[in-house]
């Protein structure tokens, strides 16, 4: 081993001591610890699933509410409160969730697949454009 670390990131390495030469050479040996976080925590994101939500339920959750009085003599930060109160009991009751993990994790909740094959027509006319395949009017088209 060579007298010479290097690395592609800032503190990276730490720790380094030289240990002597090792036999009639004039490189001196070289102790370091790679500093690294622990391993990747597999991320566990919840979202709320409104696909299979009860929105008939919701509404008439929301509208048994009198809100004439739950509201009443209350100021505008005090009524938020008590509204969005109301609306996360209700939306705990009729709005299932759904945990996603692994490589979905990446990607925002609505991100779906057809958004995703959206994104890859874009680029893919874009492509063309730039290497000269397609028009610039026909890639504003497409995008």
């Amino acid at each position: 081993m060579l007298d010479l670390i290097l690395t592609n990131k800032e503190g990276l390495v730490g720790d380094v001591k030289l240990k002597g030469s090792l036999g009639c050479s004039d490189h001196e040996m070289v102790e370091f610890r790679i500093l690294r976080a622990a391993r990747r925590v597999c991320s566990k994101l919840t979202t709320l699933d409104f696909r299979r939500a009860d929105f008939g339920l919701f509404r008439d959750l929301l509208g048994r509410i009198p809100w004439d009085k739950a509201l009443e003599e209350r100021g505008a930060q005090d009524s938020w409160l008590v509204f969005k109160g109301h609306l996360l009991q209700a939306q705990e009751r009729c709005i299932p969730t759904e945990r996603k993990s692994g490589k979905n994790t990446w990607r925002p909740p609505w991100m779906n697949k057809e958004l995703l094959g959206k994104v890859k027509q874009k680029k893919e006319a874009y492509r063309g454009w730039k290497q000269g395949q397609v028009a610039w009017k026909e890639y504003r088209e497409t995008v």
